[in-house]
């Protein structure tokens, strides 16, 4: 078993991006099944992710975990947002999910 060097949190995009890379031959079931998952779900290009995560990161001071989850989702309005973000239990001010959709629009 491979020892773990690093844990990062990563968009099914950028999932999608790694797994491309692999030899569909080398593959176990679960890389299989994961990448037939985020080749159907995948929103936007690897570097959009990215980009969106750094932006929301540092603009909007999410977590990484944060970060991920809306882009994963890639929610459209503002409701849709709050209501996404109600479960994490702490308040994010309307003028940062303003900042947050407005990444959202300029990345997808």
């Amino acid at each position: 078993m491979e020892e773990i060097k690093k844990k990062q949190s990563v968009s099914i995009s950028e999932v999608k991006a790694l797994l491309k890379e692999q030899d569909p031959e080398t593959m176990d079931q679960i890389q299989r099944w994961t990448f037939d998952y985020v080749s159907k779900f995948a929103k936007m290009e690897p570097e959009n992710a990215k980009k969106m995560k750094h932006d929301m990161i540092k603009e909007c001071n999410l977590t990484e975990e944060e970060a991920v989850e809306i882009i994963n989702i890639c929610p459209k309005s503002m409701s849709e947002l709050r209501s996404f973000t109600f479960g994490w239990k702490k308040l994010i001010l309307s003028e940062t999910l303003e900042k947050i959709l407005k990444i959202i629009k300029e990345n997808s």
